[in-house]
């Protein structure tokens, strides 16, 4: 008995060495997440800024119109010219009045109408008429530009016309609003045209009654006089109904007659 009683004491010390024999386990914690470093976007680089060459300045008019100007007909008959055309509205009618009239006139075209019409540069030249080259869009200070644009714009205008009517003859050169220099006056010959002026304004394109625009041209027209009219341009409504009283006045007093 007392045999069994040590050995339960002997069983029981063993089993509490061997428990506390157990290694002590130690939980660590887990390391926190490093934080990302956020990296600022790059800086654009600025681009290079462009300089454009600086367009050359304007050449001043000069103080009188130059020399070389055709300013009359040389002739007692005087001659009818019309500008700023082709128009679908309006050179039909008047092409109408001059054929009615048994007249001819000559159409100073704008190039750009003349390539959005190139049917009505065909009647134009078909019913006997006579072209002038009034420069590609009507720029006003073409004659004051260098040599090289103002031979540019009025080579692209004749070429639109001819594009319409191969072979058709462009005679004549019309400075826009008559501002002309003498650079403008001799490419116009050397692309083999007239430099053409006028000598009667009724200045129909500021809109006047048909009654004013007759009076003005009976009061300045004398013998072999360039009358200036628009059949583009614009409301041509006044000038239209101006023209049946001015052809038979012009007639009557001088006589039409087509430029030379």
């Amino acid at each position: 008995m007392q045999a069994r009683a040590i050995l339960a004491s002997v069983l029981a010390v063993a089993l509490l060495l061997s428990g506390c024999a157990q290694p002590t386990r130690t939980i660590t914690p887990a390391a926190a997440p490093k934080p990302v470093e956020s990296t600022p976007p790059p800086t654009p680089k600025p681009h290079p800024s462009v300089t454009k060459p600086a367009k050359p300045p304007l050449r001043p008019l000069p103080a009188k119109l130059p020399s070389g100007l055709g300013r009359n007909t040389g002739v007692r008959p005087v001659a009818l010219t019309f500008d700023d055309g082709p128009s679908p509205a309006w050179t039909p009618k008047v092409l109408d009045q001059l054929k009615a009239a048994k007249v001819t006139a000559t159409f100073c075209v704008v190039g750009r109408e003349a390539q959005r019409h190139p049917e009505l540069v065909r009647r134009i030249v078909r019913e006997g008429h006579q072209l002038c080259n009034h420069s590609w869009r009507h720029d006003l200070e073409l004659a004051r530009r260098p040599v090289g644009e103002i031979r540019a714009d009025l080579d692209r205008t004749n070429k639109a016309i001819q594009k319409a009517v191969p072979g058709a003859k462009v005679s004549f050169y019309r400075q826009p609003g008559g501002r002309w220099t003498s650079e403008v006056v001799r490419v116009a010959k050397d692309l083999g045209m007239r430099p053409l002026h006028w000598s009667v304004d009724p200045q129909d394109w500021d809109k006047p009654t048909a009654a004013t625009i007759g009076k003005r041209v009976h009061s300045a027209t004398r013998p072999g006089a360039i009358v200036l009219l628009h059949d583009g341009g614009g409301d041509r409504a006044a000038t239209l109904a101006a023209c049946p009283k001015v052809i038979a006045d012009l007639k009557q007093r001088f006589g039409i007659t087509r430029l030379r």
